[in-house]
């Protein structure tokens, strides 16, 4: 296929999935309207993820009028945030308590996405959107996690960092080297230092906010030009105006979440749920600390990988991550019973290797 047909027929799949010349933005906004049906619930999902980026991006700019990125000053910095600074603490809170907040929504809205076959054509192209905004909000969580230059935090980080490296010892050849250099251009020198902070800080600040933006407003864009998804088999007889009904619905929801995250920021510090509190600053002197983890969100990959063989998580990862972008074209004939099934089957496993997966752990390798 000659490429000039090959870019003819992309530029006509994607003007099929936005014809922004035939469209009115007002006037699609009035006439929008939101199917009600046993499912309707998963339309507020999306929404609720706005609300916490939102959130993670207020939060986050208050703090960085007073964290300092360097290795010398960044856990004094954050520990001055916490201790000194008026509602330094509470804002703090919110800021961690809303990004797990934002993950959970983003892999529940995927989930219902998908069970209610959402990804539809002409919707392929926002399902595809969907997942790399999940894959983002994994970045900032990693990115983040290195920034109190605690203890825990850096030698986790460590770990995370060598593995990429230990995919080259499963590729063949000259491929071999490409996770090794990868590993070298995210850490920026032989360890992780300053130059790792500097790279983490600047992608988790800078380089992935202005990714999830843009790509958010294409996402939110072309959720407003082909209206929500009926998300049953049957077409809902009953339906509802977008604005002002649904908005009102929504904005409301927005703000019993806020109330809801405020006072859990305000009486439950985010750390008092992990065995390292911020108090412990990096010594690269140090013993790393036992029973190191990462974040509950990776708890899916953590413990497989401790009981199963690096190779082969690596392959189901890669393997799920190509499946999880081409979900609109292998599930295109799916009923949507049985991807409700799958859906449920992914919520189980997420959950219990979330919640039970050191109890599990602890079963199988005492065997």
């Amino acid at each position: 296929m000659k490429l000039s047909t090959t870019i003819g027929l992309v530029a006509d799949f994607v003007a099929e999935r936005f014809p922004v010349t035939k469209m009115n933005f007002a006037s699609m906004v009035a006439k929008k309207e939101v199917p009600v049906h046993k499912m309707s619930w998963a339309y507020y999902l999306g929404g609720l993820t706005l609300f916490f980026f939102i959130v993670q991006v207020v939060t986050g700019l208050m703090l960085l009028f007073y964290y300092e990125p360097t290795v010398s000053d960044a856990h004094a910095s954050v520990e001055y945030i916490t201790e000194y600074v008026s509602g330094g603490a509470l804002v703090r809170n919110v800021h961690a308590w809303s990004s797990s907040a934002m993950i959970l929504c983003v892999i529940a809205h995927l989930m219902t996405t998908f069970a209610m076959k959402a990804f539809e054509k002409p919707r392929e192209l926002v399902w595809v959107s969907g997942v790399i905004l999940l894959f983002l909000a994994f970045g900032f969580g990693f990115t983040g996690y290195l920034l109190p230059w605690n203890q825990i935090a850096v030698n986790a980080t460590k770990v995370g960092l060598q593995s990429i490296e230990e995919v080259g010892n499963y590729l063949p050849g000259a491929l071999s080297e490409l996770p090794r250099i990868l590993r070298e251009t995210i850490q920026g020198e032989a360890s992780v230092g300053q130059a790792t902070l500097s790279r983490f800080y600047a992608i988790h600040v800078v380089v992935l906010p202005l990714m999830v933006m843009g790509l958010l407003g294409a996402h939110l864009f072309s959720v407003q030009l082909h209206g929500m998804s009926k998300g049953v088999d049957r077409e809902s007889r009953k339906k509802e105006k977008f604005f002002p009904t649904f908005m009102v619905k929504d904005l409301t929801v927005w703000g019993v979440v806020f109330l809801v995250l405020f006072v859990v920021a305000l009486c439950l510090p985010f750390e008092s749920f992990f065995a390292y509190p911020l108090a412990e600053p990096y010594n690269p002197l140090g013993s790393t600390p036992e029973g190191i983890k990462p974040e509950w969100y990776f708890f899916f990959v953590y413990y497989p990988l401790e009981l199963l063989p690096f190779w082969l998580i690596f392959l189901v990862m890669n393997v799920g991550a190509v499946v999880l972008l081409l979900v609109p074209w292998i599930f295109r004939g799916t009923s949507r019973k049985t991807l409700r099934t799958i859906a449920i089957a992914a919520a189980v496993y997420m959950v219990v290797i979330t919640v039970f997966g050191q109890s599990i752990y602890e079963m199988l390798k005492g065997q």
